[in-house]
């Protein structure tokens, strides 16, 4: 019986493959993040006052000091997926 012999590589093929053994391993997404409240406007302060407060879970006054000292660290080490409960500039 005839024995067929292996399809040899193309040069193509062979520049693919040594462009990505060449390539940097993907960077990975930080699972762990941290929300910032740099700036807001004025008409939109009572608003985000509620946001605050209800996204911490502190008292009013707590959540009026922490807009107002802005721009401010709000929570730090939050997981990734929590970050979407977070209202961003566009909704509010």
């Amino acid at each position: 019986m005839p024995v067929a012999a292996a399809p040899a590589a193309t040069p193509a093929q062979a520049a693919d493959a040594a462009a990505a053994e060449d390539a940097p391993p993907p960077v990975a997404e930080k699972a762990v993040m941290t929300v910032k409240l740099e700036s807001f406007e004025a008409s939109a302060k009572a608003k985000i006052i509620r946001e605050v407060k209800a996204l911490l879970g502190c008292n009013l006054v707590e959540a009026k000091n922490m807009v107002e000292k802005a721009p401010t660290i709000l929570k730090e080490n939050v997981v990734k997926d929590v970050i979407a409960l977070f209202p961003t500039t566009s909704n509010l």
